[in-house]
């Protein structure tokens, strides 16, 4: 068994080499398998700002943009080729262990380890760039309802934005002005460039502003809706860190249950472990602590606004 694991790592090496695979490649291959972009339709509805993009593409691409900003370009395709090895090693080590049911579940475990820890390394920046989305959004309003042109309110207030909103909000004037004179086309590539809700919802507020000016007024309610999602966020924050607490908790009661098996019944140990239902046990336990642990995740994370 180590021979054949060792003749296939010794295999996929080779075949990185011979291909002469770098992880720029790798994490370019991965956005282009979630999202592929080959017809014609898709192209002409990418230049056009309303080809809706994957959920997963665009996590991926705002932890790219993260990553960028902060710095650590290079990082986000380490991250790639780190998942790639992990979710090898996941399947290597349910091999070592004689358990084929418990391939996929550390498979997948192992390769988003990565993106969880870059995940949870980037909450500053988020919570960063939500601040500052709350402030940029107050004056561009301010100074548009006083001017009713959008692209002069955000070139007077450039100055004072932060990045990493100020590359975004230099870009749409860039677009609105040497691109193309069209504005709303301007403003759904804007809308694209920030994954909020409220903000996107500022942006449509901005597009039906374009045909109709009395809207306008519309855009400080809408940005008022940031401050009261921070005050809240600020009031669960330590009710959502003991949940999150209990559940680890939890999982370690349940995996650390299986070496304990070792000491009190050495047979019921024997049996969880080497024959086939008590593998299928482990498999379906692997599984669950997955499954709930993504749901965790999810449902623990700071709220967000809804339309």
């Amino acid at each position: 068994m180590i021979f054949s694991i060792i003749s296939s790592v010794l295999l996929i090496v080779a075949i990185v080499c011979f291909l002469k695979l770098t992880p720029e490649q790798v994490s370019d291959d991965i956005l282009r398998i979630i999202t592929p972009n080959d017809s014609l339709r898709d192209k002409a509805r990418n230049m056009r700002g309303n080809k809706k993009k994957h959920p997963i593409y665009k996590k991926l691409i705002r932890m790219k943009t993260a990553l960028s900003v902060t710095g650590k370009s290079k990082q986000f395709t380490l991250v790639c080729c780190a998942a790639l090895i992990l979710f090898a090693g996941g399947a290597i080590l349910s091999i070592l262990i004689n358990n084929i049911f418990l391939l996929p579940v550390l498979s997948v475990a192992f390769a988003l380890l990565p993106f969880f820890y870059t995940t949870s390394t980037l909450s500053y920046y988020e919570k960063h760039t939500k601040e500052e989305l709350e402030t940029t959004l107050s004056i561009i309003s301010t100074s548009y309802i006083r001017s009713d042109d959008i692209v002069s309110a955000v070139s007077e207030n450039i100055q004072y934005i932060k990045p990493p909103l100020r590359e975004v909000f230099q870009a749409f004037v860039g677009d609105a002005t040497a691109v193309s004179s069209n504005t709303k086309r301007a403003l759904m590539n804007l809308k694209e460039k920030v994954d909020d809700e409220i903000f996107e919802e500022w942006c449509d507020t901005l597009i039906q502003c374009q045909d109709d000016r009395t809207l306008k007024d519309t855009l400080q309610p809408v940005v008022a809706k940031l401050t009261d999602v921070r005050v809240v966020n600020n009031e669960l924050r330590t009710m959502l860190a003991s949940v999150r607490n209990e559940y680890w908790m939890m999982v370690a009661l349940v995996v650390g249950n299986i070496p304990l098996l070792y000491f009190l019944n050495r047979e019921w140990f024997e049996t969880l472990m080497y024959t086939t239902p008590g593998k299928i046990v482990l498999g379906i336990c692997g599984m669950v602590i997955l499954i709930t642990a993504l749901f965790m995740v999810k449902f623990t994370k700071p709220i967000a606004y809804k339309r």
